[in-house]
């Protein structure tokens, strides 16, 4: 008789599972009550939201990054030797977020920006937030308290290596400080990586190579600053000059190759290349003529360029100048190269195409908000 009313595995394994439920529920409940909504949620739930990005103003780069550009709430590391276009693909990164309404900071702790250049490359330099510190530590408590505020929507720091900690420059020339930019740079991490999240900022960091001393196998390359930021970054971009542009014999420009050896947003090890003009920046046009080229889109005879029936000159140069002079017919290249690929075109297009990124909440709506989702609190009674 006992036999008869024992409930069978299966009944007991249903009444586990609606007991595990309910515990995981007014868990998520209490969560949610002491650290707010969203702090735990389901991957799977329509909150959780594809990643977004900032284009990087040159096609090829954005499909090689796999997701249209740099990802928003995260942080970049921008590497490679000197003059192979690290600051210009900033400045390009942040033309893009003007364009779409973002607000920049540009963290100069090289003190070495050229605001004419920047405008050259578009961008917007009167709205764009500036600061030159002195030492390591202001840069990076400047970059956490403009991320703190909600209102950046991109913090660039150019470079790592120039971010001196305080001892070091109160100290004497040639006194050995061993470890305190990796310190530094370890412990401003660990703070930054959760508010660039919750406030959807990107963070550029440029950086530098050094040679590794006594090295025979492998590569010598290494970048300052310790390796917490190889861990913290969540794409990571080496530069390289493969190649001198000229014109006749003078130089105009410099032929880049970027890889990707890290990427968390989508598969690494991708490779683009793009021409930088000296004065003027990226060429998207660039990427158009060798995109086209590669997907049928655009076809090449001899030294000849062609779209369809339009010839669009003689020659990388005069072809890249009759795109810039007809940008209706680049953005229709562009999309036909999308198209070609398989690409759905959303925010990873050039500033021509991209959609405008929706506005943050003022800190006004924020704070109403969290008044809202706060519970109000019980009522003390009322002395007699």
């Amino acid at each position: 008789m006992a036999a008869a009313n024992r409930p069978t595995p299966i009944e007991a394994g249903s009444k586990d599972a609606k007991a595990k439920d309910a515990a995981l529920t007014a868990a998520v409940a209490q969560i949610e009550r002491e650290f707010g909504a969203g702090s735990v949620m389901k991957l799977g739930s329509d909150t959780v939201m594809d990643v977004e990005t900032i284009p990087t103003g040159a096609l090829t780069l954005d499909l090689a990054l796999g997701v249209g550009g740099v990802p928003t709430g995260r942080i970049v590391e921008i590497f490679g030797p000197e003059s192979s276009g690290k600051t210009t693909l900033v400045y390009h990164i942040i033309a893009q977020c003007q364009a779409r309404g973002g607000i920049c900071a540009f963290v100069d702790a090289e003190h070495s920006m050229d605001p004419v250049y920047a405008r050259r490359i578009g961008v917007d330099t009167d709205e764009l937030l500036i600061s030159q510190p002195d030492y390591g530590e202001q840069a990076l408590e400047i970059v956490d308290i403009l991320t703190r505020s909600g209102a950046v929507d991109l913090v660039a720091v150019d470079s790592v290596a120039a971010l001196t900690p305080r001892v070091e420059l109160e100290g004497q020339m040639g006194e050995v400080q061993v470890g305190l930019q990796a310190r530094l740079m370890s412990q401003a991490l660990r703070k930054l990586a959760g508010n660039l999240n919750r406030a959807k900022t990107v963070c550029l960091f440029t950086n530098q190579i050094r040679e590794k001393i006594g090295v025979s196998f492998g590569s010598p390359e290494t970048q300052p600053g310790g390796r917490a930021l190889k861990f913290y970054s969540s794409q990571r971009l080496d530069l390289r000059r493969i190649e001198t542009l000229k014109e006749g014999t003078e130089a105009v420009g410099n032929r880049v190759r970027v890889k990707v050896v890290k990427n968390k947003v989508a598969a690494p090890f991708r490779q683009a290349e793009f021409d930088v003009e000296y004065g003027v920046g990226i060429s998207n046009e660039s990427c158009l003529l060798d995109l086209g080229v590669e997907n049928g889109v655009v076809t090449k005879s001899g030294s000849f360029f062609s779209y369809g029936e339009t010839r669009l000159g003689q020659g990388r140069n005069n072809s890249k100048h009759f795109l810039a002079d007809n940008p209706e017919m680049a953005d229709e290249i562009e999309a036909k190269i999308y198209a070609a690929l398989g690409v759905e075109q959303t925010n990873g297009g050039s500033a021509r195409t991209a959609n405008p990124a929706p506005e943050k909440p003022s800190p006004t709506e924020v704070e109403a908000a969290a008044a809202a989702a706060t519970p109000p609190a019980a009522e003390e009674p009322q002395a007699a």
